[in-house]
């Protein structure tokens, strides 16, 4: 069956075993886990359209949104890459930022290559959203702006950023991710210590991968479709034996999909 219509989101879940995904085309969720092992293939079908008004597009920003709205819209602004930047009193949908920045938000450490340090309101979807294979909250502060001070803070003394090679190739640091947290916990300001999380226990996550690639060559749909083999799924990316599609890079897009399953008993060999 073939698939078509507006690329949107890869929609992580938590399942009995593996983190379960679905490709969001349109209104449709197509279930990509029985394809691993499988033939697939996501073209480029040459329109783009905004993912806020639906305006069509010669070209978009920031992962689907047309220049009007790239510009307009407070969720495109400089501060929801850095938080610590946030400008509420200024901010030009007060609505928005009351919904999405003046809320409780986590600083967390996850562990996708090195241990990282971040801030997420979205617990445990950020994580997955990063290809984690663990993760822990270790403070609850009042606002994003607050998040972002004390990850701004703790950035100084570890990454703060995914290194997505290394996540995809499975090359992960082998440091426990509780002795990091310790190590963290003492690094903290007075002024943060009051909503410091000391009894969260680490979450893991196991993604569905059946071969890590060797090495890692992108795919472009602008330039020819990404077809191959799926070898598995983590993170925002689609891991092919033809190399490795990121698809928040192409949001927004008319693409149309094919996926055939592998055969049974391929599956079963496996």
């Amino acid at each position: 069956m073939t698939y078509k219509g507006i690329l949107r989101d890869l929609s992580p879940a938590i399942g009995e075993e593996t983190v379960v995904y679905y490709l969001e085309i349109g209104e449709q969720k197509i279930p990509l886990n029985p394809l691993i092992g499988g033939q697939i293939r996501l073209a480029f079908e040459g329109e783009k359209r905004c993912i806020h008004c639906d305006r069509k597009s010669n070209k978009l920003f920031n992962n689907g949104y047309c220049w009007p709205c790239f510009q307009k819209l407070a969720r495109n602004d400089l501060c929801q890459v850095k938080p610590h930047l946030c400008h509420y009193e200024t901010c030009r949908e007060q609505e928005w930022g009351d919904a999405h920045c003046m809320i409780p938000t986590y600083v967390y450490l996850a562990k996708s290559s090195d241990v990282k340090v971040g801030i997420t309101r979205n617990i445990p979807g950020r994580w997955m959203d990063q290809g984690a294979v663990e993760a822990i909250p270790i403070a609850l502060v009042p606002t994003r702006k607050m998040a972002g001070d004390l990850e701004l803070f703790l950035s100084q003394h570890m990454p703060d950023k995914t290194n997505w090679r290394k996540m995809l190739k499975g090359d992960v640091v082998a440091t426990p991710l509780l002795e990091v947290r310790e190590r963290v916990l003492g690094l903290i300001p007075a002024d943060f210590r009051g909503y410091i999380l000391s009894d969260e226990q680490v979450r893991t996550f196991n993604y569905p991968v059946s071969e890590l690639p060797e090495k890692i060559s992108s795919h472009d749909i602008e330039k020819a479709p990404a077809e191959g083999r799926l070898l598995g799924i983590k993170g925002n990316y689609l891991i092919l034996d033809t190399g490795v599609l990121n698809l928040n890079k192409f949001t927004g897009y008319l693409v149309s999909f094919e996926g055939v399953a592998a055969p049974a008993e391929e599956v079963a060999a496996g």
